[in-house]
């Protein structure tokens, strides 16, 4: 397999490749969430009042009765007479994928690395935004390389495709972790959007529980844990690893490594999931070898309201 235009080639299931993200696009198709009611359509007028779903139009004079909270304080020191901003319900939400890419993602036995299964998990999301008229959006946790910015349609799935084949092929150099890419996220919401986070369940420790009430209060998260099969269950076998180069042999048929085996995979993803439906956040472990859009049930609910 060759990832267009990187001149490497990968084996199947190492790497994704742009033309694999593409070809989702029906995976994504087939289950609709049921119709939203659509507001800020041509010709409706503007409201002086800020709420769910609103963004700013314009400024008019301030006329007797409207909020002094939304008075437009600029423009009324330019202009020397008192301004109030307007407001319209905005013609499309705001569909946002933020990309966890710690090496323990770069990493799988069965079918595909995880870190191709978030790429295509991702790029199941973008199709399902493009499906349902929303812009999407991409980002990562890095203090260089901008977000993907929101745009709809095919073009905006495009740049956000692109954009997870660079970033899952392999680890990021300048990789900040999940809770800067978080951060970020916070920045770019905007009240009704949905946010899809991809992780591996070890990057979580990094993020304060009390991030995502924050992020899910006007926003519909959803957070899928990336796995393989060889760390839900091992074997009974003494297994060979790479480490810095060097070979190395981990003996899981003894009963103390297999237990630490047990702590640092299963019972962490297990105990990550927890801690999120604690908090009201819609998760999911995701298995490497897992049909891509098998989580996709998960998205959708909040948004349709």
């Amino acid at each position: 397999m060759t990832e267009a235009g990187s001149g490497h080639a990968f084996p199947s299931g190492v790497a994704p490749t742009l033309a694999e993200l593409v070809a989702l696009r029906g995976a994504a198709q087939g289950r609709r969430p049921p119709k939203r009611g659509r507001h800020g359509v041509s010709g409706q007028a503007l409201s002086p009042m800020r709420g769910r779903g609103m963004e700013y139009a314009e400024s008019r004079e301030y006329a007797q009765g409207d909020d002094a909270r939304h008075i437009d304080w600029r423009l009324t020191a330019r202009s020397g007479r008192t301004h109030t901003k307007l407001f319209q319900a905005e013609r499309e939400r705001l569909t946002l994928i933020v990309a966890d890419t710690a090496p323990a993602l770069y990493f799988g036995t069965r079918v595909r690395f995880k870190s191709v299964q978030a790429a295509r998990a991702g790029a199941i999301a973008a199709w399902a935004a493009v499906r349902d008229g929303d812009r999407v959006a991409a980002l990562r946790g890095s203090a260089v390389e901008p977000p993907v910015a929101p745009a709809g349609g095919a073009r905006g799935a495009l740049h956000v495709l692109d954009a997870l084949v660079r970033w899952y092929t392999a680890p990021p150099a300048d990789d900040l972790g999940l809770a800067v890419a978080l951060d970020h996220a916070r920045r770019l919401l905007r009240p009704g959007s949905r946010l899809l986070v991809l992780a591996d369940p070890a990057s979580l420790a990094a993020v304060p529980d009390a991030r995502w009430p924050a992020l899910s209060m006007h926003n519909e998260v959803v957070v899928l844990l990336l796995d393989d099969p060889l760390e839900r269950d091992p074997p009974r076998a003494s297994l060979p690893f790479a480490s810095g180069g060097q070979r190395v042999e981990l003996d899981l048929a003894a009963a103390a490594p297999r237990r630490r085996w047990q702590q640092a995979f299963p019972e962490a993803g297990r105990e990550a999931l927890a801690r999120l439906r604690a908090r009201g956040i819609r998760a999911e472990l995701l298995s490497s070898q897992a049909p891509s859009q098998s989580w996709l049930p998960l998205f959708g609910h909040a948004g349709s309201a």
